[in-house]
């Protein structure tokens, strides 16, 4: 019976080494691709890029924001923005090509766990996939909606 409680007790440390080891990933992942126009820790760069520490704005997109970050990193997003007050004049965010598919899915996971504070992932197959997909600015322009709201 000790045993078996030693085992499940390293279990739990292990799980809770990988998360860690994940969030880790991400972060490094996200300073390293994403940072250079979002800022350090996604505070954003204002007249450049906009800050993507905004709960309320991941958290209004609900079920959706792993899509809709999955095809922002795939496909860039060039939209007329307005956030917290200040406005983003459509100034072009290219597709996110630096990374491996892994790495993506680690910073994008990231973003939403951390800067997002939701318990929503994003698996390299997601941005694969989300590559593989057309999508428009228009398309975009619609899945940010809900988020949009909740943040103004």
């Amino acid at each position: 019976m000790q045993r078996l409680m030693m085992i499940a007790a390293l279990s739990l440390i292990a799980g809770q080494v990988q998360a860690q080891t994940d969030t880790e990933k991400g972060s490094a992942t996200f300073e390293a691709h994403c940072s250079a126009c979002h800022n350090q820790g996604g505070i954003g760069t204002p007249g450049l890029a906009p800050p993507l520490n905004r709960p309320k704005f991941w958290q209004g997109l609900g079920k959706s924001a792993p899509d809709y970050i999955t095809h922002v990193v795939s496909h860039g997003l060039n939209l007329k923005l307005k956030v917290n007050g200040q406005t983003y004049m459509g100034m072009f965010m290219p597709p996110v090509t630096s990374g491996s598919d892994e790495e993506l899915a680690a910073a994008a996971t990231w973003v939403l766990q951390s800067l997002g504070e939701m318990d929503y992932s994003v698996s390299a197959e997601d941005i694969k996939s989300a590559a593989a997909q057309e999508i428009s600015k228009q398309d975009l322009a619609e899945m940010r909606k809900p988020g949009a709201e909740a943040e103004q």
